[in-house]
């Protein structure tokens, strides 16, 4: 990677839609929209609500499924030099096996994070990420069918994050990401309805910010991997305190609604503040709040 930064999933569609702002080619990494094995169609309208400090979505996954992603968005993105992580998600573990059997082999594609906060059908509809002993299975079964970096992104929607942090890396992680939406609920006074069709949705923007930092730091005691830090970045300051916390990396959500351009700025906005303290490598950043 060239720098620390790059768009959180679902955020940035397959990179089109910003390329007429910034230019690809200087973030760190390119995450694409989750994508799953068949193509989704989402969950019911309305499907967003911006709230106080923040936002609630509900999208649901919609995507085209590997097979598009695969034949339409890769090549478009196979012309820029930087390296496209895919985000896959499933209900099953053969549908998360199944993806990484899928993407083996077809060039252009320089990692996978797994989104484990989807329900699994064969358990009740638990979501992954909230059991160590299916979070560690799921990373099992990708990792076992897949030689390419394997990053787990964390729910925060659970006990102790960090105990999930090291069911993961025990799984195969090489790295994981946190944290993913907090599950939140808005009601229109008015109707007396929820605000989404679906009833809850996922919290992000800046109101989850003081969580992911918690949490990373949490994560930065418990395992010896990567740490990619997520949730509520809006500035350069903000992507500091991660540094600082332990992540190695960040990754820009919510904010690229706000501005297109907001991860280039918070590029240029690292190497200042390295610079005003005389710093030549951001290694001597990460971690290193003092507690």
């Amino acid at each position: 990677m060239k720098n620390p930064v790059m768009p959180a999933s679902g955020t940035f569609g397959a990179g089109r839609e910003y390329s007429e702002f910034i230019d690809l080619n200087c973030l760190g990494a390119l995450v694409v929209k989750t994508v799953t094995l068949r193509p989704r169609d989402g969950n019911a309208p309305p499907r967003l609500y911006e709230v106080s400090s923040g936002m609630l979505n509900s999208i649901g996954l919609q995507n085209e499924g590997i097979d598009h992603f695969i034949e339409h968005d890769l090549p478009y993105l196979r012309q820029f030099d930087v390296p496209i992580i895919i985000n896959i998600a499933g209900n099953t573990l053969e549908e998360y096996a199944q993806l990484c059997r899928e993407i083996k082999g077809v060039e252009g594609i320089s990692g996978i994070e797994l989104n484990i906060s989807c329900p699994n059908i064969k358990a009740g509809g638990i979501a992954f990420g909230a059991s160590s002993r299916l979070a560690e299975q799921v990373t099992a079964a990708a990792r076992y069918n897949t030689d390419l970096p394997l990053i787990v992104k964390l729910t925060p929607n659970v006990y102790n994050v960090s105990k999930i942090a090291q069911a993961v890396v025990y799984g195969g992680a090489n790295a994981v990401s946190l944290i993913n939406t907090l599950v939140g609920m808005s009601i229109d006074t008015n109707t007396f309805k929820p605000h989404l069709g679906n009833i809850t949705g996922g919290l992000s923007g800046p109101a989850i910010k003081p969580v992911a930092v918690r949490m990373v730091w949490e994560v930065a005691q418990t395992v010896k991997v990567p740490i990619i830090g997520i949730g509520g970045i809006n500035s350069t300051l903000d992507a500091i305190e991660f540094l600082l916390a332990g992540a190695t990396a960040v990754a820009i959500g919510t904010a690229n609604f706000v501005n297109p351009r907001v991860m280039i700025e918070i590029i240029d906005g690292i190497e200042s503040f390295l610079r005003q303290r005389n710093m030549s490598d951001i290694r001597q950043i990460i971690g290193k709040v003092k507690v």
